[in-house]
């Protein structure tokens, strides 16, 4: 006889999702903490370290369209079932590293990490592709905006959480345990995930069958041209927060460690309230006068705008605090923006959100390798003042794209 399934609401199946993902983001940044003890075990310089973590943003960025084709295909349970075993085993994989399980000389760890990091940002890719599937055939389209808010707010909750946690651990067990420690959550969510039943489809995505091979009429519209466009400038100035903000206020803002600590979490704080309330307010205004077009258009536009004001104001100031704090409010403004994106890729292409979730998303993370790499160099050319100020002028112009993009339907002709 079958095991019984526990079928969950669509908000509870919600917070699985974001909780899902928030596991799956604790192993994606685990490396970085850690990395501080492996990178003195393994005699590994920084730009050594930095191609383990180009490694995993190139799997990454490759696999987000195939992800999202297989989560259109095969449905997004089934992909997340995969999809966070496969974390628990790259972690493990990842910790073996250089023991008897698998040993590996010196010339040959920094290859062994490199292909362990690939291996995960390929099971990652189908993350946020999978629950935009999810949300499209689970949430009525007058809530993808809250729901999808909710779900990438994983980031911001990932990104505060996994220095406090796998530090305390890595400081008492070493690295390899840290990574073990941060692969529990996703442990726990791969057999939750194997247990649930998905609730009645009543989103977009169930207009009309999930797998439908004339995909290509519903991606290849110019909403998803200018929202993936849009959403590549919107992650090339939020790449730059994720890995350059904490050394920007140390060497040039002239912060100790410790300050320069502290201060480079208050974005990802701010960001676990504005995620979801750019999603809860893009709702609220599609549901009011200005109907799904503005109400989307409208906080897209004021939240990357706005981000590329405050970007402006925090690089020409000279009080290093106020810099900090106008650029931490930068980033929550960038980050609030990820509802809209979501809940209008859900929109315009129904049935095969995964998909276009791929493409959006390899968009963004296109934009997210080019920033970290190009940013040091203009700054070294043009000084960070006047490097700050093309990530705002890029983060404006993302924002005028709106004008062009409709959150309506089109995959029903497809």
């Amino acid at each position: 006889m079958a095991a019984p399934r526990l079928t969950l609401s669509r908000w509870w199946i919600v917070g699985l999702l974001s909780a899902t993902a928030t596991a799956g983001y604790l192993c994606r940044v685990n490396l970085s903490v850690a990395g501080a003890l492996l990178m003195e075990e393994f005699h590994l310089s920084q730009v050594e370290m930095g191609r383990v973590f180009s490694a995993f943003l190139l799997g990454y960025a490759l696999c987000q369209l195939p992800g999202g084709l297989l989560a259109d295909r095969i449905g997004a349970r089934r992909v997340l079932v995969v999809i966070t075993w496969w974390w628990v085993l790259a972690t493990v994989l990842q910790a073996a590293i250089g023991t008897s399980l698998l040993p590996a000389s010196a010339a040959a760890t920094l290859v062994a990490l490199a292909v362990a990091r690939f291996v995960m940002g390929v099971g990652a890719a189908p993350t946020y592709p999978a629950a935009a599937q999810g949300v499209s055939r689970w949430v009525p389209p007058a809530a993808q905006g809250r729901a999808t808010g909710l779900v990438i707010a994983s980031v911001g909750i990932g990104s505060a959480l996994a220095p406090p946690l796998i530090s305390l651990v890595m400081v008492r067990w070493g690295w390899r345990a840290s990574l073990l420690a941060s692969a529990i959550p996703a442990l726990f969510f791969a057999l939750v995930w194997l247990v649930v039943r998905e609730p009645v489809s009543t989103g977009a995505g169930a207009a009309v069958p999930v797998a439908r091979p004339r995909f290509t009429r519903a991606l290849a519209t110019r909403n998803l041209t200018l929202l993936t466009l849009s959403y590549s400038l919107q992650g090339y100035v939020g790449y730059i927060f994720v890995f350059w903000f904490y050394l920007y206020l140390v060497q040039v803002r002239h912060f100790d460690l410790l300050k320069g600590a502290w201060l480079s979490s208050l974005p990802w704080v701010l960001s676990i309230v504005s995620i979801p309330a750019g999603g809860f307010l893009s709702d609220w205004l599609a549901r009011g006068a200005l109907g799904p077009v503005w109400g989307r258009r409208l906080v897209a536009m004021v939240g990357l705008a706005g981000s590329g004001v405050l970007i402006s104001l925090g690089a020409r100031t000279g009080n290093a605090y106020l810099a900090a704090a106008y650029l931490a409010l930068a980033t929550a403004l960038v980050l609030s923006v990820e509802g809209p994106f979501w809940a209008t890729a859900v929109a315009v292409a129904g049935p095969h959100s995964g998909a276009a979730g791929g493409v959006m998303n390899t968009g963004c993370n296109i934009g997210g390798l080019i920033s970290p790499a190009l940013t040091p160099v203009l700054a070294a050319a043009i000084g960070w003042e006047n490097a700050l100020h093309l990530a705002a002028a890029l983060a404006v112009v993302g924002g005028l794209l709106w004008f062009w993009i409709s959150p309506r339907p089109h995959y029903l002709s497809a």
